[in-house]
């Protein structure tokens, strides 16, 4: 059939076809090669003293802003920061370069949030991270990425003390005595530069450009063996570091689902994949990784074509290579277009946390944020390295600290730095990079930043000073974080000096429990060391009561439930992964619960909080201060177990 004929037998009129089919492209040229587009990427890598362009910016409009805090980057340690430092007084204004949330985390790279936990079962990181983890299991059971991005954009925009700039890049920063006085800032998309004036700074950026613009001392690259005597460290130095990722994501349909790939999709073999594993590919791969041997921030362009080139030449292998016949109905439904980044600088802060601290567990006074994740070395050529195993993975001991040293840049005095970006050897970093961690070193650091804020001194000064140091541990432990070997020593804490009775207890999980100052069961070879307090349902409803031989004037409860840490709980697309979580409240949790007072001289309880449908694992109840004898707990449900369990009781004026 010629073409007109071919026209003539569609049904629509003829003209009106043939017009539009008159004003169709002409046929494509000969596609380009791979190696074409990779000579075209190479360009866009500028050297470094390229020369400046235009510099006038006409048509944009200039906005001052004043605050406390300014957090440069929004994945979870931007995140976790800015919330912490809010929720402690500080004014805070978060700038993110994407149009959303959560870094690697989010629906742009869907890289499930993984730490301790993964590999020291009992040690899932708590404070904000578990708040929003919580959220997201309850209100997204359907495992949608982009309702993660929300959960976290609503707990960002609900603090008031925060002002988030999203689509805005930090590009500068002006120094004055040393110090960071201003960064600028400019948005495309309304056309804004923004020049904030703070008085703290914290780099999230997992690039450290804010650090870069402030002349902040910073590594790259891999050290040698000798420097800090790790056997894990390459024999000499090098400017490698590990590769990026791009991920993937298919569906099932009921019919078969061909897949063309493009012509410069790379061509995958059973050879290639000699060391890589598939076995399921609703969710891939974390080992499609290349460019830890090229600059992973100048190189981007050229990084992301090889990784799509390889995920598409993976998928053409899954699809047409008969060695998947089950995968014929499925089609990709996702493809990231961001390069997931694991590596690039690191800044210098007063400690350089490396692998004997890991190995150690973290012996440090200035302990305030816990690590597990193994030592997870990947070959920086990454795919391209098909004759070696995709990682080396060491698995630490034990949990480790990680120091507030290792938060503050050295040489920039009102610098904190929270992510895959914070002071530590390239061996160290293969185990601190991951978002779990990432999370709550940004919770320390924001944490700590609003204490120097409040106090009106620079934050090597809260390590100086050892009364501000375990002031910022206080505060962290009572926000919920854990810090390996520290326990609630807080003076303000009426709970302290209480009786303690229950209703009921079973066996080690005693109602004394509740104010030991732990806040989670540890994990041990012989069985778990006991921190809670526990009591059957029954049908009835068990309760638990402080009581003071003195009246105390109380006007704050605060209560810890358990959320089993015992689990993983993250995002996921990988479907075996899911099947070891709970997408819901978590079945330990209590569900409904009052708190009453009993004011001095009174036989009567009041009730100052009623609680239905709880899910979370941290729960302040703020009221009229009340002169109370007695403060008691009742829980009338759970959210599956049958019994009750709490972890700690703490009690404020």
């Amino acid at each position: 059939m010629n073409r007109r004929n071919f026209l003539g037998a569609l049904p629509f009129t003829g003209y009106s076809l043939v017009v539009l089919a008159d004003k169709l492209p002409p046929p494509a040229l000969t596609p380009a090669s791979a190696e074409d587009i990779r000579r075209r990427h190479d360009p866009l890598a500028p050297p470094k003293a390229a020369s400046k362009g235009l510099s006038a910016e006409r048509h944009m409009t200039e906005v001052r802003l004043e605050t406390d805090f300014l957090v440069a980057g929004g994945g979870l340690a931007g995140v976790c920061a800015a919330i912490a430092a809010a929720r402690h007084g500080a004014k805070v204004v978060l700038v993110q370069d994407r149009s959303r949330l959560g870094g690697n985390s989010s629906s742009e790279v869907k890289m499930h949030v993984m730490g301790a936990n993964s590999r020291h079962t009992g040690w899932r990181e708590g404070g904000i991270l578990e708040e929003v983890r919580l959220l997201d299991a309850v209100n997204n059971p359907q495992r949608c990425w982009e309702l993660w991005d929300l959960a976290l954009y609503d707990k960002v925009i609900s603090e008031p003390n925060i002002t988030l700039l999203l689509d805005s890049t930090l590009y500068a920063a002006k120094m004055k005595d040393g110090r960071i006085e201003e960064a600028a800032v400019r948005c495309d998309r309304t056309e804004h530069i923004y020049h904030i004036r703070a008085k703290m700074f914290c780099d999230a950026t997992g690039d450290s450009r804010l650090a870069l613009e402030a002349g902040a001392e910073m590594r790259t690259g891999r050290e040698a063996r000798s420097e800090f005597g790790e056997s894990h460290a390459m024999e000499k130095a090098d400017q490698e570091t590990l590769g990026s990722s791009i991920l993937f994501t298919s569906r099932h349909y009921e019919h078969p689902m061909p897949f063309t790939p493009p012509t410069w999709a790379r061509k995958i073999t059973k050879e290639t994949l000699r060391f890589r594993t598939i076995s399921s590919w609703e969710y891939g791969y974390w080992w499609i990784a290349w460019g830890g041997d090229k600059d992973t921030i100048r190189d981007n362009e050229r990084i992301r074509f090889e990784l799509l080139s390889i995920a598409l030449g993976v998928w053409d292998y899954i699809k047409n290579s008969d060695e998947h016949p089950s995968s014929a109905s499925w089609a990709l439904d996702w493809i990231g277009m961001i390069p997931g980044k694991r590596g690039s600088r690191r800044l210098v802060g007063d400690y350089i946390l490396a692998q004997k601290d890991l190995e150690n567990g973290g012996q440090f006074d200035d302990g305030v944020a816990l690590g597990g994740w193994p030592m997870d070395d990947h070959p920086p050529g990454g795919f391209d390295r098909e004759e070696s195993r995709p990682n080396i993975a060491i698995h630490t001991p034990d949990v480790y600290n990680i120091p507030l040293r290792s938060l503050y840049s050295k040489n920039v005095p009102n610098l904190f730095m929270a992510g895959r970006n914070i002071s530590c050897s390239h061996v160290a970093f293969t185990s601190a990079r991951v978002m779990s961690t990432c999370a709550v070193v940004g919770q320390a650091a924001g944490t700590a930043a609003a204490l120097a804020l409040d106090r009106g001194v620079m934050p090597r000064d809260l390590y100086r000073d050892k009364t501000l140091l375990k002031t910022v541990q206080q505060k962290l432990l009572r926000d919920d974080q854990t810090i390996r070997g520290a326990v609630n020593e807080d003076a303000e804490d009426l709970a302290r000096a209480a009786r303690v009775t229950a209703s009921a207890e079973i066996g080690p999980a005693r109602a004394a429990n509740l104010i030991d100052g732990h806040t989670r069961d540890y994990p041990r070879k012989e069985g778990s060391e006991i921190h809670h307090w526990a009591a059957k349902l029954d049908g009835g409803a068990p309760w638990i009561e402080l009581g003071w031989d003195q009246p105390r004037r109380i006007g704050e409860v605060q209560l810890a439930f358990d959320t089993g840490f015992q689990r993983m709980l993250t995002l996921s697309s990988q479907n075996n992964v899911n099947t070891r979580m709970v997408r819901a409240a978590q079945p330990e949790t209590v569900r409904d619960y009052t708190v009453a007072v009993r004011a001095r001289g009174s036989r009567d309880w009041t009730e100052v909080a009623s609680v239905k449908g709880n899910y979370q694992r941290l729960r302040r109840h703020r009221f009229t201060p009340v002169e109370a004898e007695a403060v008691r707990v009742t829980v009338a449900a759970t959210n599956g177990l049958e019994e009750a369990r709490i972890f700690e009781v703490r009690c404020y004026a």
